[in-house]
């Protein structure tokens, strides 16, 4: 049986919910370096160069999309070791969770259990179902869409920067409405590939009365010809229960199967 609640615990809870929502899908998924725990804590970032001349805000956001597409179009399955874990400030786990994530395309997510520890209620109201609104999402049965698309956000060119090794053009992503699904902030997108790297940014509407700052990280990797998610930090203060950190690793990814890009245009062009 699940412990009772008051109210204003629930509301934290869901409010922490939200915000992984929010910065996941999120989201999330909230990371600098993969050392670094604490978004709030940075390092010096590189020094920001001028774009160039041929780079635009309209042209990236073009090879952005195109590139998403047929990379989309060729990853057919994959799976992924994923460790959750909330945390507060001091480093003091409230409660943990590793699943395997099996994805097959295009809109089937489904999380096997692998072990789990601390606030049965933790994990319940937050971890559980943050993965149940992956599912969702993945599905359509959500009805939000949050992904970075000319619907949703409008790009504002910064420059350029070497990250990870990636050198990235910097946008400021500008939300075209508010919405706490979205958000608002900077995105590092590899000048190469036209893929996201990296997310600093904030909900693009305030979460509730009760949610007085919320940050996220996300960072990804690439694995072979795909750029996945590598780590997602969020950090929430709330109002009365202080700040929370919600950490989400994804390690030891499998391609199981890929579609040639000439299959993938063989497909398009019959349909």
């Amino acid at each position: 049986m699940m412990p009772m609640l008051s109210s204003r615990m629930r509301q934290f809870y869901r409010n922490s919910l939200l915000l992984t929502l929010a910065a996941g899908l999120l989201p999330a998924a909230r990371l600098v370096s993969q050392e670094n725990t604490n978004p709030q804590v940075r390092p010096a970032e590189p020094t920001l160069l001028a774009a160039r001349p041929e780079a635009t805000p309209e042209r990236i956001f073009t090879e952005l999309m195109r590139h998403n597409e047929q990379r989309n179009a060729e990853l057919r399955s994959y799976s992924e070791m994923r460790s959750y874990s909330v945390a507060d400030p001091t480093g003091k786990v409230h409660a943990e969770a590793v699943v395997r994530l099996d994805y097959r395309a295009p809109d089937t997510k489904s999380f096997v259990p692998i072990s789990e520890k601390g606030s049965a209620v933790v994990r319940h109201l937050v971890l559980n179902r943050l993965m149940e609104s992956e599912i969702d999402a993945a599905s359509g049965k959500s009805h939000r869409d949050s992904t970075i698309n000319p619907a949703n956000y409008t790009f504002r060119l910064l420059g350029e920067q070497d990250l990870g090794g990636n050198r990235c053009f910097v946008v400021q992503a500008i939300p075209t409405r508010k919405d706490k699904y979205l958000f608002d902030g900077k995105v590092w997108i590899d000048s190469q590939d036209y893929a996201v790297v990296q997310i600093i940014g904030h909900p693009a509407k305030k979460l509730s009365m009760w949610v007085d700052k919320a940050d996220f990280v996300r960072r990804y990797q690439k694995i072979g010809g795909f750029w996945l998610p590598l780590k997602d930090e969020t950090s929430v203060h709330v109002r009365l229960y202080g700040s929370k950190i919600l950490t989400i690793e994804h390690q030891s990814y499998t391609i199981n199967e890929i579609r040639s890009a000439q299959a993938s245009q063989a497909g398009e062009n019959a349909e």
